[in-house]
């Protein structure tokens, strides 16, 4: 009796070619592997491949949890994604649970580190600026069970997610060069402070690098928190940039500077810049004092809200204090002096009058005496020009430090520019923090396998980022362009937009009435997908039909 149905079948290919093919290109799976060979000789699925199947898993722009990456695989082409002759009922919350088991216990930092090195230097993308940052990373649930050794602690701490009821982790994240790859991740516990984490992470990657005997000098770039007199000018070993912190008092000074006792440069896109040498904390370093009218207008705006909110605010207090009565002159005066005090951006003009009562009581009579009973408050406001004028100054001001006094290689301009590429590791937590990165799934139930998912989620960014990188080189290179949003012809596409231009990619299968495969073809393979996935290279142009290969000469690299 013959079944319909079961003669065809299709299966969606989508963007998911594109991801697996970079996989391969980088040999994540065989890298893992090569690190963490199977121990049991029974086990179907690998770690290198449960790995890859939760990068294609969170690149599928699916919103599924990682723990129903089977049910992820149950409509796609697994064996030709993944290389291998598995089923999607293999990819199990077990078997993905013992893989990040596996890789927390190899230690997540130390095996992303090995990996990322690796692949930088085979492609040619390690360069010798690094940009460090940290963020947030909240999780649901208590994780009260007894602390390990060497794991991180998801305990309260200062949430940059504005979630501080809910405990977290922090990740440390290293990008390198234009292709913002990283090359360093780093769990840390909930309440660990950049102050100290940033200059650890330095330490960390400066040994391994001496470990791995690479030659490579490495600038560090971050924000104001590795500027710390304690730990950054007394250990001068390294190349830095950095922000100043504007509470340091010379700090301060800069950037009150009138505008006319400034000598400017004008730079590109409404910046100007001024360079001062400085001995703070007694190390020679370079001060760039930089003004950006963008900024200016931006933080302008906001402060000018702030005044009329808090003209509000005065408004109403002023109003209650009228209202009330003072026991004595000096109470009004205490309670006047703490309300300007507290809105340093007013002045406060005030009338305080006595509040007299008749001694006697009944109707008054015309020379009945009078007693002082109280004291009220009559005021008005007018805004502090002189405060204003002296706030607004520093607005749209920052300082940036380095110890690089080489001003010929290193000219001003390159100073702010390679600042303004901080955004590349920001850049990286937003994508992180897609909804796609859940990181209370069910299998999760421990910070070791909290730790492994990071670096999982770590991989999806290098995936991301270093295809991005590429596909846009050969763009330039071959003076290609492909279609934006809009339709204009664009050579720096996001791979977001990629993916998306991808989607309805399928492959139609046909079978006999045994269940033997007699026939397979890509379906809406258009022009214009047959350009991406062809840039893509040969990998890629494998895995959706567009060359006949040996799987082995392409997946067994």
């Amino acid at each position: 009796m013959e079944i319909p149905g079961n003669e065809h079948q299709s299966v969606a290919m989508d963007h998911h070619g594109l991801v697996a093919a970079t996989c391969i290109d980088l040999k994540l799976a065989n890298r893992i592997d090569r690190l963490l060979p199977k121990s049991d000789h029974r086990r179907v699925v690998s770690t290198g491949q449960s790995a890859v199947a939760m990068i294609l898993n969170g690149l599928g722009f699916t919103n599924r949890r990682l723990y129903l990456t089977h049910q992820f695989f149950e409509n796609k082409p697994i064996q030709r994604l993944l290389g291998v002759d598995i089923k999607a009922s293999d990819l199990t919350d077990d078997t993905l649970g013992r893989a990040l088991d596996e890789i927390a216990s190899y230690g997540s930092s130390k095996l992303f580190g090995e990996i990322a090195f690796d692949v930088a230097l085979e492609n040619n993308l390690l360069k010798s600026i690094n940009h460090l940052d940290t963020t947030s990373l909240t999780v649901h649930g208590s994780y009260d069970a007894p602390e390990e050794e060497g794991v991180i602690k998801l305990n309260h701490g200062y949430s940059k997610d504005h979630r501080p009821d809910l405990k977290q982790a922090v990740l440390s994240l290293v990008v390198n060069g234009p292709s913002a790859m990283p090359i360093w991740m780093e769990p840390l516990n909930g309440n660990s402070s950049d102050k100290t984490s940033f200059h650890e992470t330095i330490k960390k990657i400066e040994e391994f690098k001496r470990q791995i005997d690479l030659k490579s000098r490495f600038k560090w770039v971050a924000d104001s928190a590795l500027y710390t007199e304690k730990k950054l000018l007394k250990n001068n070993d390294y190349l830095w940039l950095t922000r100043v912190p504007e509470n340091i008092k010379e700090a301060k000074k800069l950037v009150q500077l009138p505008m006319e006792d400034v000598t400017w440069v004008e730079q590109e896109k409404g910046y100007k810049t001024s360079c001062f040498i400085s001995n703070y904390g007694d190390i020679e370093q370079r001060w760039l004092l930089v003004f950006s009218e963008q900024a200016y207008k931006r933080e302008k705006k906001t402060f000018d809200k702030r005044l009329l909110k808090q003209e509000e605010e005065l408004k109403k207090e002023l109003w209650h204090l009228g209202c009330q009565e003072f026991q004595c002159e000096e109470d009004a005066k205490s309670a006047l002096k703490k309300l300007a005090k507290k809105y340093r951006y007013y002045e406060i003009t005030s009338h305080i009058e006595m509040k007299f009562k008749y001694k006697k009581k009944g109707r008054p009579k015309e020379n009945d005496e009078q007693e002082v009973v109280g004291y009220i408050i009559n005021s008005r406001i007018n805004r502090n020009e002189v405060e204003i004028k002296k706030m607004l100054k520093q607005k749209g001001r920052f300082i940036l430090a380095t110890n690089d006094m080489d001003t010929i290689n290193y000219p001003d301009i390159k100073i702010l520019s390679e600042y303004k590429e901080q955004q590349s590791v920001e850049h990286g937590f937003r994508f992180l923090k897609d909804p796609w990165f859940m990181i209370d799934s069910i299998f999760l139930k421990t910070p070791k396998r909290i730790e492994a998912l990071m670096m999982i989620m770590t991989m999806c960014l290098m995936v991301y980022n270093i295809s991005q990188y590429k596909l846009r080189e050969t763009l330039k290179s071959q003076n290609e362009t492909l279609p934006n949003q809009l339709n204009k012809q664009i050579q720096n596409p996001t791979m977001r937009w990629i993916f998306q231009l991808m989607e309805g990619i399928s492959i139609s299968r046909y079978y006999d009435h045994f269940g033997k495969l007699t026939k397979e073809c890509m379906v809406n393979l258009s022009e214009l997908r047959i350009k991406i996935i062809r840039l893509f290279g040969e990998t890629a142009s494998y895995m959706y039909g567009l060359i006949k290969k040996n799987p082995a000469e392409v997946l067994g690299t």
